[in-house]
């Protein structure tokens, strides 16, 4: 008869046979011994069950189905998870351990999980490619379990002076990795934590790296000498667009025409291409106005603005990086979003929120940002027609009074700003 406990009597060993386990078909629970059972469900389903006092709990181990475990086996599981139980251990540890993922196998379940919140593929290719070069040759093939803080010591230290920017990824990378194997039960603690912060030497006082960028005296010879350069139409144009609007050059490369409004002299950069994740809206002053109806006779069909040379694809990534190489400009293309900040500070009487606005830079202050619901886009305006006019002529004074430079286009700019 099925029960739900251990006979009473003599204590039950082996009592089940395999002729038994094949026939039996009433639902219940059948004891063999060493805490064994066969469950079967009113559903026809047979598994095996262990029932263990294990470290002072009552607990339930489940050890497989009939049609995969046979009774041989299942006695062979049951008794050596006593023995284990007995002398302290924890079956059910073992069993964990037996599933804990290595390294490559964890990095590649975090990669996956945090895949739909990175805005390209780029971010994902440029972890794998730390992690590749950097980490699994020596540590990819072990469980995340075994992993500590010297292993990530001997990952880090042959590349945390040489390499400092790439280093503080790569511990980052791995502290993310660590994080989740944390939270799914893998490890006790993060080997990137604490510990290893206070043991890291510094860097040669070296901070964070930034972008390489031309004084501001310098912006309007870059853009002749671009002018003047053997390169494509739609290179020059983006080059000097992404300098007169304080772009990212990923928003400019991958510009389309339903974001221009030339009428209200508007381009509406959507949420899912900004940094800050934020829709924003960017003031085009007189001379973007002029580059974009040049840009049009561009045209390939693709409603890119600035198309790149194959069919349908916009121009790469590297493609501007390499024009300001070829022409000697010791800079890089994002630079020129710092070589607007510096003329904002040095030569206008803009406020800060202002300049910050224009750079579509987030409010990192909570309280602040709670309060600060419009955009400036007016006075956005004004400042980015003067930079436009200070890229065309030479910069007499050191302020230049925030007064209005637009007449019909900034009538145009108030009226839908109002509607």
């Amino acid at each position: 008869m099925a029960s739900g406990r251990k006979p009473k009597g003599k204590h039950p060993d082996k009592r089940l046979t395999p002729v038994f386990v094949r026939k039996t078909s009433e639902a219940g629970r059948y004891c063999d011994g060493n805490g064994l059972y066969l469950k079967i469900e009113p559903s026809g389903a047979r598994r095996w069950e262990q029932r263990l006092v294990i470290q002072g709990r009552q607990r339930t181990l489940g050890l497989g189905g009939v049609q995969l475990v046979s009774l041989a086996e299942a006695r062979e599981k049951a008794l050596a998870n006593r023995k284990n139980a007995r002398v302290g251990g924890d079956p059910m540890d073992l069993r964990r351990q037996a599933s804990i993922p290595t390294l490559e196998a964890a990095a590649a379940a975090v990669i996956e999980l945090h895949r739909p919140s990175w805005r390209n593929a780029k971010h994902a290719a440029q972890w794998e490619a730390t992690l590749r070069t950097y980490v699994y040759t020596r540590l990819g093939k072990r469980p995340v379990s075994d992993i500590d803080t010297a292993d990530v010591l001997n990952v880090l230290m042959p590349i945390w002076h040489e390499k400092p920017e790439t280093a503080r990824r790569v511990r980052q990378r791995i502290s993310t990795i660590m994080k989740w194997a944390v939270a799914q039960g893998f490890k006790q603690d993060n080997p990137c934590g604490d510990a290893i912060g206070a043991v890291l030497p510094k860097q040669n006082g070296k901070g964070k790296l930034h972008h390489r960028a031309l004084p501001h005296s310098e912006v309007a010879g870059a853009i002749k000498a671009v002018r003047t350069s053997g390169s494509g139409a739609a290179v020059k144009l983006a080059f000097e667009f992404l300098i007169l609007t304080a772009a990212r050059s990923g928003e400019v490369r991958l510009m389309t025409w339903s974001e221009v409004d030339t009428n209200a002299v508007i381009w509406t950069i959507p949420a899912e291409r900004m940094k800050a994740g934020r829709e924003h809206r960017v003031p085009l002053c007189a001379r973007a106005l002029d580059i974009l109806a040049e840009a049009r006779q561009l045209g390939n069909g693709s409603g890119l603005v600035f198309p790149g040379t194959r069919p349908g694809k916009p121009l790469s990534d590297m493609t501007l990086s390499k024009l300001m190489r070829d022409l000697n400009l010791d800079a890089v293309p994002h630079g020129f979003r710092s070589s607007f900040r510096d003329w904002a500070a040095e030569c206008t009487n803009a406020p800060r929120a202002v300049m910050e606005a224009a750079l579509a830079h987030a409010v990192s202050n909570k309280v602040e940002a709670a309060y600060a619901r419009s955009d400036l886009f007016a006075r956005r305006s004004e400042l980015m027609e003067q930079w436009a006019e200070y890229l065309t002529d030479s910069c007499e004074t050191k302020v230049v009074p925030m007064i209005r430079r637009r007449s019909q286009a900034d009538a145009q700019v108030r009226t839908a700003v109002t509607n």
